[in-house]
């Protein structure tokens, strides 16, 4: 077996986290392993969403008293932190979402609504999640567009040939995940972000997976349009990112209308605000703002660079545990320099959901079912999966629990 080492004091990471010392049952304590579903949070993010609620709860942007003050310079605080994490040019790039679906969907209609024509083309992949395929296809039959689809390759990669000859002059949008939460597989987004831009086309990455795990410097990329989910990383639920180049944010309407995205409105018609305004109609999710903002505090109190190193020592160690078990099939890349702390899982006879339960018995909470990720499954032939995922909590030791859970599933299958 391979010597396996982590930057990371997993130790003292873990005691931030209320929820990962509980036990489950008499003996049975919990190993959590679906943070590519939701990620937990830590003591801090908890307490700093408190802090709001308990001394300075008011609306932001419309008040002049102190509370009110006090809560726009807080929540606004949180953009700038998260215009930086990300290296934006601006905060004003910083639109706030619900979460990254509502973000590809304001991208979707906005953007595509307004700019795009009958023969247009969309460039996505077969590897995405159904929040970076559907709003494509609502699009497709609102405007007459065509979306192509990057076919994935036996061993869990894009097919990157077939990317390249897809390519066209009619190509407008590429958008693609950074990382599939099926398969693992990190994109060379920097690769694609060039090929789409040679022929004109823009180009939005899906960070849902992305930001939690990786450094990610969106001019770097050098892509357009960049999402992502507050509670992925480390962040509640009920707060999402779309980022945007300032010019391409600036050129684009308003999606939803409201408080707070206008200048002025009279009956006869009214005036958008600001950017980032422009596009956060009504009161925001400010406490989930705030959050997000100590959830990135802590991310860069560890480094990214350190939180990456970790997930591909737990990764590594994953998938050698992983291959002793007779029957079992992990789907995507095995090489955890190009796949993220996700190993979804076929166990030979055995439906993904019993092997779920079992091991939801044993106290290793897994994922089973598509993953919001049919057409990678249809892919693989394969109607469902399980899944589980790491992050920077995660320990060899839980690998191991799972490993011995998965035994326990096929002892109970009589195999």
């Amino acid at each position: 077996m391979n010597d396996f080492r982590t930057p990371l004091d997993v130790s003292a990471v873990r005691a931030d986290f209320p929820v990962l010392a509980r036990e489950l049952r008499p003996g049975i304590s919990l190993v959590y392993l679906d943070s590519a579903a939701t990620s937990q949070k830590p003591e801090i993010v908890i307490e700093t969403m408190n802090e709001y609620y308990r001394r300075y709860n008011a609306n932001v942007h419309r008040g002049v008293h102190q509370l009110s003050e006090e809560a726009t310079a807080a929540y606004e605080s949180a953009r700038k932190r998260i215009a930086s994490f990300i290296n934006a040019s601006t905060p004003r790039e910083v639109i706030f979402t619900r979460n990254t679906s509502e973000g590809i969907n304001l991208l979707a209609q906005a953007w595509g609504r307004s700019t795009l024509k009958p023969g247009d083309v969309v460039i996505s992949t077969q590897m995405e999640h159904h929040s970076n395929i559907v709003p494509w296809q609502i699009l497709a039959e609102q405007t007459g567009i065509e979306v192509r689809w990057v076919p994935i390759t036996d061993d869990g990669y894009l097919d990157m040939e077939a990317y390249h000859n897809m390519l066209d002059e009619r190509v407008k949008l590429v958008t693609f995940a950074h990382m599939s939460n099926v398969l693992g597989t990190i994109q060379p987004v920097r690769e694609m972000t060039a090929a789409a831009h040679a022929v004109g086309a823009l180009v939005h990455v899906d960070g849902a997976q992305g930001v939690p795990h990786l450094p990610v410097d969106v001019q770097a990329l050098g892509v357009d349009f960049y999402t992502f989910s507050g509670h992925k990383m480390l962040g509640p639920t009920g707060i999402g990112v779309l980022w945007g180049r300032l010019d391409l944010l600036d050129r684009m309407p308003p999606w939803m209308g409201g408080g707070d995205m206008i200048k002025r409105v009279t009956l006869e018609g009214s005036a958008w605000n600001d950017l980032p305004y422009k596009f956060e109609a009504g009161t925001p999710s400010i406490a989930e703002a705030i959050g997000l903002g100590a959830a990135i505090d802590y991310l860069e109190g560890i480094g990214m660079e350190t939180i990456h190193a970790h997930e591909q020592a737990i990764t590594a160690y994953a998938l050698e545990r992983l291959a002793e078990v007779p029957g079992l099939h992990v789907l995507g890349p095995t090489n955890p320099a190009e796949k993220g702390g996700v190993a979804a899982m076929i166990l030979d006879g055995i439906h993904p959901h019993d092997v779920a339960q079992i091991l939801d018995h044993e106290g290793v909470a897994v994922r089973a079912g598509h993953h919001c990720a049919q057409p990678v499954h249809q892919r693989y032939q394969v109607v469902a999966s399980t899944r589980a995922s790491f992050y920077l909590y995660t320990t060899f030791e839980e690998i191991d629990r799972l490993i011995e859970g998965l035994y326990k599933v096929k002892e109970m299958f009589a195999f």
